[in-house]
């Protein structure tokens, strides 16, 4: 029988760091939401639209032709982003345009960036 190694046993457990830790979790509602959430951040394509329309808005016809994307698939992501408040809609007639949904979402694409840019340069 193999012997389960324990990884805390030779030291005093801080109780105080854990209530802390326990404390600071959101519940779980709120946690499936966030990482819905990342989710999108993660697929690449969704990733795509919310930089094409990080900085002005745009129509799906016009993210199809910058994306190199049929409009139906780009309308099927565009669902999903906005469902989690991700996105958000101006009607201009029979035209819908599309712009991220607050500054959040574009500190979020914002920090991601730049963190991604400043591991790329130390190697």
């Amino acid at each position: 029988m193999e012997k389960k190694r324990e990884y805390c046993s030779s030291h005093v457990e801080n109780e105080e760091a854990m209530a802390k830790a326990r404390a600071a979790m959101p519940p779980g509602d709120v946690l499936a939401r966030l990482s819905r959430t990342f989710a999108a951040f993660s697929d690449l394509t969704r990733l795509r639209i919310m930089l094409a329309v990080s900085s002005r808005e745009l129509c799906v016809c016009e993210m199809s032709k910058v994306l190199g994307m049929s409009s139906p698939a780009v309308s099927h992501h565009l669902r999903r982003l906005k469902d989690l408040g991700l996105v958000r809609t101006r009607r201009e007639g029979k035209m819908v345009y599309y712009l991220l949904d607050d500054e959040h979402v574009q500190q979020i694409l914002a920090t991601g960036l730049e963190h991604i840019k400043h591991k790329m340069q130390r190697g």
